[in-house]
């Protein structure tokens, strides 16, 4: 290699050749530290999910058994909708009695 045109085109290509290596090198890393986020948010996000599910079940369960009592330990799935159009009604019900007293309340006021 006593010629320097062959020499340095020898030179040029090893450095080409790492220098392809060092971007595929970086390239992957950063699509792996990509993927790697993208799964820890999917991951969080699952997580707050659950955990407003959870909340939302708790305090549903909460509002059940204060409005029927601690003694019942009926759940959402136990009622069968004829049992959740009576539920529906009951609540129509009791809404129309509290306005008509709010209603008598407000007329009773100077």
């Amino acid at each position: 290699m006593s010629k320097p045109p062959v020499h340095a085109f020898f030179v040029g290509r090893a450095l080409a050749e790492a220098l392809y290596e060092q971007l595929e090198s970086a390239a992957t890393n950063a699509f792996s530290e990509l993927g790697k986020f993208d799964a820890e948010q999917r991951e969080r996000l699952r997580q707050f999910t659950d955990r407003v599910v959870e909340r939302a079940n708790r305090a549903s369960d909460e509002a059940m058994q204060t409005r029927t009592g601690t003694a019942s330990t009926t759940t959402i799935q136990d009622i069968h909708p004829a049992d959740l159009q009576a539920t529906i009604d009951e609540l129509r019900a009791e809404v129309a009695l509290v306005r008509s007293e709010l209603q008598r309340y407000r007329s009773s006021l100077p």
